[in-house]
């Protein structure tokens, strides 16, 4: 594909991922790939960490292995169509490996119930983050505001990102990854058969989780907060014992003028108010904004490694 119609299959992508969502899990190939997780984690040993272990480094292989098949595959094809078919082919194709409305959207239906149905919006938090729905109105829109920050880099920058320096490929597989660490990577039962695909999750997200931050802090430049978003960067981002998950959220406190937590973790940003369901709304007009930054920033470097590719 030329350097113009790659820019332009992220731009389509954009433009339907904007304008049309999520599609159905029926047809959602992401929602195909956690099937294929499941289906090996029933299969998986229990109570033995050695094998488990290894167990997860074969999931991860197999995960990614089908994620990279299926990217090639399209590849393979869409270079052999004439440019008019190959871009919206692409595109959907691109489409599915990010989620910048889906995201947004999440975030506005527990700022929606947040003031009349508490116990929607703690429910409504399971699109967004796996926590303790016990959680007081302030706890719950900290919650929200977190994984907005947070899942910027994982479901927006990341994969458009990896798509732009190595194609449908690597949005593919960097979904895969992020969809196993999702599923699998957490403590508890998935200890040791997790361990592989969250630490996987960790190091590919390493540069896009930074690079967030940075935007973030950019953002927060234009509303004269960029000087307290940089510094709760610069002095909160390893507060958390993961690598990456405070890089986006200091400074969306920080730009907000909140203090966002999760008890017995962390507690990041400036307490000078505690967030409600308005700030969650703040956040979210954040969310796009950065989103279409970063679109338009996957365009252009798409383009360019294109252009040195050919």
């Amino acid at each position: 594909m030329s350097p113009g119609t790659v820019a332009l299959t992220v731009l389509l992508a954009g433009l339907l991922d904007v304008s049309c969502g999520e599609p159905p899990n029926a047809v959602h190939p992401v929602a195909w790939l956690g099937g294929l997780i499941a289906l090996l984690d029933r299969h998986a040993p229990r109570e033995r960490p050695r094998a488990e272990l290894v167990y997860g480094v074969g999931i991860v292989l197999v995960a990614c292995g089908v994620a990279a098949a299926v990217g090639l595959a399209l590849c393979f094809a869409v270079v052999r169509l004439p440019w008019w078919l190959a871009l919206p082919i692409a595109a959907v194709a691109l489409k599915v490996s990010f989620s910048l409305r889906g995201l947004v959207g999440a975030g506005r239906h527990v700022q929606r119930n947040l003031g009349d149905d508490a116990a929607a919006a703690r429910e409504g938090l399971r699109a967004l983050v796996s926590r303790d729905r016990e959680l007081s109105p302030p706890e719950v829109a900290s919650a929200a505001i977190e994984s907005l920050a947070e899942n910027l880099s994982d479901s927006v920058v990341a994969p458009l990102l990896y798509f732009a320096l190595f194609g449908l490929p690597g949005a593919l597989v960097y979904r895969a990854i992020n969809t196993m660490d999702a599923m699998i990577g957490y403590h508890g039962r998935y200890e040791y058969l997790g361990k592989p695909a969250a630490r996987l999750d960790d190091l590919v997200n390493l540069v896009p989780a930074r690079l967030t931050g940075l935007l973030l802090v950019a953002l927060a430049g234009l509303r004269g907060r960029g000087a307290a978003a940089f510094g709760a960067l610069r002095r909160q981002h390893r507060l958390s014992s993961s690598p990456n998950k405070l890089w986006t959220i200091a400074p969306m406190a920080a730009t907000l003028g909140v203090q966002l937590a999760k008890t017995g973790e962390y507690a990041v940003g400036v307490d000078e108010t505690a967030p409600t369901a308005a700030t969650i709304g703040r956040a979210a007009a954040i969310v796009w904004q950065a989103g279409a930054l970063t679109l338009l920033a996957a365009a252009g470097l798409a383009a360019l490694v294109a252009a040195l590719w050919h």
